[in-house]
């Protein structure tokens, strides 16, 4: 993956550089060799390689649409909030978070599972949100010649190699030409004083305990000095001193004291992270040890039933679920489960009432809705499927998963051209023009498409030849 992902970077990074006049008034910014738009393909071209090869990367709409919703509510009380972000977690035990190109920001799960309260993992959220609205990777590299686009490209693909192999880390760094600039491996002082300040300004507007920032920094400070000869991967590319966060202490002291309960989502999402660690029968039997103590909760005994359903004891996991039911009185996490019970019950019919209901208490929720696609698809009712996931891309026209859902649906109505033209989307986002090409022509094909069908086929066709043969010739 480390070889495709540097490949990729290097031929972003000699995308032919805009000249200062070409771009927008940005301030001490506008000088920056790294522009908006390359920034914003460099950011998606990561992002590519981590969602369709990284199997770090965590593929659950409920963890992810969590801290889309903790990261967005940040972002609407930050300094640009109509900044697009896209929020993801990788499945990882150590403590680290980190800032992509273009808005994209990565949370380990050991990070969340660190977090202590909602406001400490709101706190390293909003320091990331500060380094993307104040475009330091961008001033990072500003003042660099040309050749800091390579030496970028590089250092990103460092920084991501690290959490899991320092030897490939460092031969990025190598391949990168990179050994003048190692000290810039993480932001310089000065940016993290900036991310600081803007981030605890963002975390008081966001209605979140401002304490949680200098409290959650300095157990970090505190783990480092348990690791041999390293620190937290957090603080690696983050360095951390007792200055910051004796100003953190002193700007919290300005403020005035606000004591936020976390949300009962923050407890759930918490519970079904570390019920998925591990063995299953480790995990129930942790949990087992929670639910046993005194003054456990409800989340408690969610990850009991979490963890009791990895381990293939169902009835179980359904008798404890009803147990966290007469106790909380309504919860997304809750519903899916219920509904995921139900399908391994064979039962998608009584899937699909779970999650109908679901939907009307939480709307907005995500997750519950492609979980109710899957449900009808599962359920034979794949005419009331399409439309659903259909009607969902409206507002999300760059949702791989939802693109996935219509092709599947359509493919179970028989609905060949339909199933091949949403299949050439997934393909289109996944960044595989000739697989989405290929797909089209086999809709074009199909032989069930419509003079409608048929022109659209060919007009997305088109669009996406053109694309192509342009990517080629940026490549040479």
């Amino acid at each position: 993956m480390i070889k495709r992902l540097f490949i990729l970077l290097l031929c972003v990074a000699l995308v032919p550089r805009v000249t200062a006049a070409e771009l927008p008034d940005l301030g001490d910014v506008a000088s920056s060799e790294l522009s908006p738009l390359v920034e914003r393909r460099l950011g998606e071209s990561i992002m590519r390689e981590i969602r369709w090869q990284d199997p770090a990367y965590l593929d659950d709409p409920e963890v992810e649409g969590y801290v889309n919703r903790l990261g967005r509510r940040l972002v609407a009380a930050g300094p640009a909030p109509q900044q697009e972000f896209d929020f993801f977690v990788i499945r990882d035990a150590t403590l680290n978070a980190f800032a992509l190109p273009g808005g994209h920001i990565g949370v380990h799960s050991g990070l969340i599972l660190a977090a202590e309260s909602e406001s400490e993992l709101a706190s390293v959220l909003g320091h990331e949100i500060a380094h993307v609205t104040q475009r330091h990777i961008a001033q990072l590299f500003g003042k660099q010649s040309q050749t800091s686009m390579v030496m970028l490209a590089s250092l990103l693909v460092a920084i991501l190699a690290a959490r899991s192999n320092s030897q490939v880390s460092e031969a990025a760094i190598a391949a990168g030409q990179a050994g003048a600039i190692q000290s810039q491996l993480g932001y310089t002082r000065s940016f993290e004083r900036e991310a600081d300040r803007l981030g605890m300004q963002t975390l008081e507007n966001a209605g979140f305990d401002v304490r949680g920032m200098p409290s959650f920094f300095e157990r970090l400070q505190r783990a480092s000095r348990l690791y041999e000869n390293n620190a937290p991967s957090y603080l690696r590319t983050h360095p951390l001193t007792g200055e910051r966060i004796a100003d953190m202490e002193n700007r919290v002291g300005q403020l005035r004291y606000r004591q936020v309960p976390d949300s009962s989502d923050f407890a759930f999402v918490r519970a079904k992270l570390r019920a998925a660690n591990g063995a299953p029968l480790d995990a129930v039997r942790e949990f087992e040890s929670r639910v046993a103590k005194p003054g456990s909760d409800a989340a408690a005994r969610y990850g009991l039933a979490r963890a009791l359903f990895r381990a293939g004891r169902l009835d179980d996991s359904a008798r404890t679920l009803d147990e966290v039911r007469r106790e909380v009185q309504s919860s997304p996490f809750v519903d899916m489960l219920a509904a995921e019970l139900r399908l391994a019950a064979r039962d998608p019919g009584g899937a699909v009432t779970i999650l109908e209901a679901a939907g009307q208490r939480f709307p907005e929720h995500l997750a519950l809705r492609y979980a109710l696609i899957d449900a009808l698809i599962e359920a034979g009712r794949a005419a009331d499927a399409a439309p659903l996931a259909r009607s969902a891309l409206a507002g999300r026209n760059d949702d791989p998963r939802l693109w996935a859902f219509v092709a599947r649906a359509e493919a179970a109505r028989g609905k060949l051209t339909a199933q091949h033209r949403a299949q050439a989307e997934v393909y289109v986002l996944r960044g595989s023009l000739p697989a989405a090409i290929e797909q089209l022509e086999i809709a074009r094909r199909a032989g069930d498409g419509d003079f409608y069908d048929l022109s659209a086929v060919d007009a997305r066709m088109r669009e996406l030849k053109a694309e192509e043969r342009e990517r080629r010739r940026e490549e040479r």
